[in-house]
């Protein structure tokens, strides 16, 4: 059975390592270099950082209480003194797709920016990845601000 809850120090080497799955899965996808330059891989000792910090969560998805899936979120102070949360990472391993572990896991992230006092959330999905899109699209998510890029040199 699919469920999500908050992460313990204990799953942080379990979400290191689905991290740098999700980040080699994503190796081919337009925009993954540059990110994978300009956003260090998440490690063991970010996670433990993250669990202590109140204004972010990080959560873990399962399957029959093995831990396949993860999501880190913040929040972000807006000028005007509201509050939106970002999703830094969501991640289900490939095999664990498409069967609720991302939606359980989109659950908890709700309930956690209602109670975080959020506006509102934010969730990034490289350009073509489809399966991203759609995912966020399917629970209720549009595009407000795309980033355009242009490379320089060779």
């Amino acid at each position: 059975m699919e469920s999500a809850r908050r992460a313990t120090p204990a799953d942080a080497d379990r979400i290191a390592a689905l991290a740098a799955g999700l980040r080699a899965e994503l190796a081919d996808h337009r925009g993954a270099d540059l990110l994978d330059r300009s956003q260090p891989p998440l490690t063991a000792a970010m996670v433990g950082t993250a669990l202590a910090d109140p204004d972010r969560t990080v959560l873990v998805g399962c399957l029959d209480d093995v831990v396949v899936g993860y999501a880190l979120v913040g929040v972000e102070e807006l000028r005007d003194g509201t509050r939106l949360a970002v999703v830094g990472e969501l991640g289900v391993e490939s095999e664990a797709r498409a069967v609720g572990v991302g939606e359980a896991l989109l659950t908890e992230i709700l309930a956690w920016a209602g109670a975080a006092g959020c506006v509102g959330i934010d969730a990034p999905a490289l350009p073509g990845h489809r399966q991203a899109k759609n995912f966020f699209e399917a629970h209720g998510f549009t595009a407000r601000v795309l980033t355009m890029h242009r490379a320089l040199g060779g």
